[in-house]
């Protein structure tokens, strides 16, 4: 399969659709991502918070656009192979 634009941005969405549906209590709270620590100490920009602020917010604010893009590329495939 030779890398296209078209193959980066199915890519991209497939792992948005992997972190859409990450379930909190049972996987991300044994790998220790069920929430985000907002504290005064300085660990506000750590790499863990961020995975976790950046999960939250793909499955807060991506779930709906996910659905209709998905339809897109579904009906992409369908109609042209």
């Amino acid at each position: 399969m030779p890398l296209s634009i078209y193959g980066l941005l199915e890519a991209s969405l497939l792992v948005l659709n992997a972190i859409a549906i990450l379930n909190r209590q049972r996987f991300l709270k044994k790998i220790g991502l069920d929430a985000p620590v907002h504290s005064f100490d300085g660990q506000e920009g750590s790499v863990k918070n961020q995975v976790i602020s950046l999960i939250l917010a793909v499955q807060t604010v991506m779930r709906m656009p996910l659905i209709g893009i998905n339809i897109i590329v579904i009906l992409f495939k369908l109609i042209l192979g």
